[in-house]
């Protein structure tokens, strides 16, 4: 069984509302040094058959029309 991990993430250039209520609350928390924060998705698929390229290409169709907004989100699909 094939475990294939995909992670989804805005676009730098677009805007990330809950990271940046994260970054806010931070310092208040008492962690400072903290520049940035993103906020994502990952995802965990398990697949029938072994990690091959097969599978990471039924991933990567996976993420692209299911899990991933293309316009606003890039992804990055790996082995676990």
């Amino acid at each position: 069984m094939a475990r294939v991990v995909v992670d989804v993430m805005l676009k730098p250039e677009i805007l990330d509302p809950q990271g940046q209520a994260i970054a806010r609350k931070l310092p208040q928390m008492g962690f400072d040094g903290v520049v940035g924060v993103r906020q994502g998705k990952r995802f965990e698929l398990e697949l029938d058959g072994p990690a091959d390229e097969a599978a990471l290409e039924q991933a990567n169709k996976i993420a692209e029309t299911l899990l991933a907004n293309p316009v606003i989100e890039s992804y990055e699909v790996r082995v676990l």
